[in-house]
């Protein structure tokens, strides 16, 4: 499924090296919702495309279109726009039912559990928020994607097939860490060309204004907590976000 492509003449800087989150800090933060709503992702123009791939595995709860808030899908059609010819986005997941949140936190504590048993109930929960955060449904400190601020996104090429990034998307590996190949001494070819495509999802994202996860090269971040944190803004400007449903715009209209 992994294509080649090659790089442009630019030259992109190396993705930098961040901590991990500090999430009872983070959590702190206040959130000024500036109500956007919800809007999928599928009506976007053809520099970008749409996967919604825990629909498509067959995740309880899923929902089978990325919606993100109005205001990130501006800026993923802008970053977009910003690739070479021939590459485009493919947003693979964006707001998130808290139940699916739940589901995965808890399926990839549970497989965490079972390949180590000797961890502890903090260590295991550590190594899980490595790469899901806690299922939180808390105005205060809602999970990233059920704000519609966080979005999973990769490359692929002009046949829609994604770019190889070094590894799969989910896969909860140190070799998914951001960074991971420009820590390398002496990367092979095939993980130079993995590093450039990391770095150039990473400058067209940022280039809009998107913060990354250190431990997920597909997870960035606009408008919410996490945003917040690493783009040291005093407030996120998206809380939790419902979908708009027949039911709530009828109760509008009746009240």
């Amino acid at each position: 499924m992994h294509q080649q492509h090659s790089s442009s003449s630019a030259v992109i800087p190396p993705v930098p090296s961040s901590p991990d989150p500090d999430w009872e800090r983070l959590t702190q933060l206040p959130i000024r919702d500036n109500a956007e709503q919800l809007v999928p992702v599928s009506l976007a123009p053809g520099a970008i495309k749409a996967y919604p791939v825990y629909a498509r595995l067959g995740i309880p709860g899923a929902v089978p279109e990325c919606f993100v808030r109005e205001g990130v899908y501006h800026a993923l059609l802008a970053a977009a726009r910003a690739l070479p010819e021939g590459l485009s986005l493919l947003v693979l997941d964006g707001w998130r039912p808290w139940r699916v949140q739940r589901h995965l936190f808890d399926t990839l504590y549970e497989t965490i559990r079972q390949q180590d048993p000797e961890l502890t109930e903090t260590q295991l929960r550590t190594r899980t928020r490595e790469f899901v955060s806690l299922p939180s449904r808390d105005p205060e400190a809602p999970s990233p994607h059920l704000t519609g601020g966080a979005v999973d996104v990769t490359l692929c090429g002009a046949d829609g097939l994604p770019l190889d990034m070094g590894t799969l998307f989910d896969e909860p590996l140190p070799a998914s860490h951001t960074d991971y190949f420009e820590r390398l001494a002496s990367p092979t070819s095939q993980q130079r060309r993995a590093r450039d495509h990391r770095r150039l999802l990473y400058d067209v994202m940022g280039s809009q204004g998107f913060t990354n996860l250190p431990s997920e090269w597909w997870h960035f971040d606009l408008g919410d907590q996490l945003w917040a944190y690493y783009g040291e803004h005093d407030a996120a400007v998206y809380g939790t976000a419902e979908l708009d449903t027949i039911e709530r715009r009828w109760r509008r209209n009746l009240t």
